[in-house]
């Protein structure tokens, strides 16, 4: 996790940030990183500033920044410590967007946040601005759970090693090293997960097929297998408690299933775009398994990812 150096964390400045925020210190201070801190007020609810038309909408705003301002000052002070550079900053408009603009401007390397969506029959982890910087957003982004205050006790990362492009490779080797360094500083356990479909599930023949359906089961997991044992030897694991999952089944199902299963504190995954509109969406599985899990998310792009947001 030695790579940031201007690290953006997104807050209200509310309790419910407080973990994040510790966090996000101890990786600036780790790596004597900038960090700055900033809330995003946006525009007054057409309906608040009828009520109040007494005063002018611009003095309300005004108003809501100086108070969240206040607010945030309060709460980086909180954790502040003098070996980490710290600022906090007010940005006005679309939470995402502004997001996005102010990393383009200042060069971030790594955003961080609390996750922030409740709706539904049950909880939904990742709301509105953490989904579209996860689709939009061109580096990582760290999207934390709010009571998790302890360190991470299980880490996990997801991979492809099946990849033949030299994004995709490229992506896997990004996923491995940010999910074996978090690992090592919070002296976790790492979970390596690859799910594998047989060739029987993913292609129709017409005709006869080569192999047997057993034969050619088998013949995928071996390519598979393969593929997998070549990605991790090149990965530097040494020291690690690892534990590696090569699983039959679809990905969007079996890698909320086992991070349920194992008690995953954080999923290191990518969000690789295969839908044919850069910079608009992730992959459809990342997008499954975004609404399936309830813990903290490391999302990765690959290089060459351009945002289709401007500042």
């Amino acid at each position: 996790m030695q790579r940031f150096k201007n690290i953006l964390l997104v807050s209200d400045g509310e309790e419910r940030n407080i973990a994040g925020l510790e966090r996000a210190g101890a990786l600036a201070g780790r790596n004597q990183a900038q960090l700055t801190v900033v809330s995003v007020v946006e525009s007054l609810p057409l309906e608040l500033q009828r009520l109040m038309a007494a005063v002018h909408a611009a003095d309300l705003w005004q108003l809501a920044v100086e108070e969240r301002r206040e607010r945030l000052e309060r709460f980086v002070a909180r954790v502040w410590q003098g070996e980490v550079r710290l600022a906090s900053k007010i940005l006005l408009g679309t939470p995402f967007l502004e997001v996005i603009r102010e990393v383009l401007r200042n060069q971030h390397d790594l955003v961080m946040m609390t996750a922030e969506g409740k709706s539904g029959i049950k909880d939904i982890l990742f709301g509105s601005t953490s989904m579209h910087l996860m689709r939009k957003y061109p580096y990582p982004v760290w999207v934390m759970k709010p009571e998790q205050h302890t360190r991470y006790a299980r880490v996990m990362a997801a991979a492809d090693p099946m990849a033949t492009d030299v994004r995709h490779q490229s992506l896997n080797h990004k996923i491995m090293q940010l999910a074996s360094s978090l690992a090592r500083i919070e002296g976790s356990q790492l979970h390596v997960v690859h799910a594998w479909l047989p060739v029987t599930e993913r292609i129709s023949f017409f005709g006869r097929p080569p192999l047997s359906e057993p034969e050619l089961t088998a013949a995928t997991r071996q390519a598979h297998e393969t593929a997998f044992e070549e990605l991790i030897q090149k990965c530097d694991l040494e020291g690690l408690r690892v534990q590696l999952h090569l699983q039959k089944g679809e990905a969007s199902h079996l890698i909320p299933g086992l991070a349920q299963k194992k008690h995953i504190d954080v999923i290191v995954m990518g969000t690789l775009c295969r839908t044919g509109v850069p910079g608009l969406f992730i992959g459809n599985t990342a997008e499954r398994v975004l609404w399936q899990v309830h813990c903290s998310v490391l999302t990765v792009k690959p290089e060459g990812f351009v945002t289709p947001v401007t500042v």
